[in-house]
């Protein structure tokens, strides 16, 4: 039996973002510059995976940017993946992010796929339209800047 076949866990950060990514890419999302990107003719959403300074894991950031907010028009750029927040942030901290306490290769994978299917895509698909942000708002779903709001409010009259 080769060593590979006793292989049960994800030991980098490099395998693990290829799995974020390919499950990523299955549910719609391009990847550019380290992060992952879903635009709509209103939105655009960003995925990025942030290291922790602090341990072995990683936490997901969810940015959703407006297109024409603050008169500007967004594009999937280094800078906008990178960029520490958007028009509406999440960050989202789970173990299926952390390898402190190891999980195997298919555990990880299962999890990943329910967040996404739970959580991460739920999310970023009530946020693709201005109309979905607003209502989501005044629902208390979201809490937005007073300035986001203010600039959602002057692109929707």
């Amino acid at each position: 039996m080769s060593l590979i076949n006793f292989r049960k866990f994800i030991v980098n950060s490099k395998e693990f973002k290829s799995l974020f990514g390919s499950i990523a890419k299955e549910n719609g999302f391009l990847q550019a510059f380290g992060g992952w990107y879903k635009e709509s003719s209103e939105c655009i959403a960003i995925l990025e995976l942030q290291k922790s300074k602090y341990g072995d894991y990683y936490m997901l950031n969810i940015k959703i940017f407006i297109q024409g907010a603050f008169d500007r028009s967004y594009s999937p750029t280094k800078e906008l993946i990178k960029s520490p927040m958007g028009s509406i942030g999440k960050q989202i901290m789970d173990d299926v992010f952390s390898f402190d306490k190891p999980m195997p290769d298919e555990l990880r994978k299962e999890r990943l796929k329910e967040l996404f299917n739970n959580n991460i895509i739920p999310y970023v698909s009530n946020l693709m339209t201005k109309a979905n942000i607003i209502d989501l708002e005044r629902k208390g779903e979201i809490v937005l800047l007073s300035s986001v709001k203010k600039e959602l409010e002057k692109l929707m009259n």
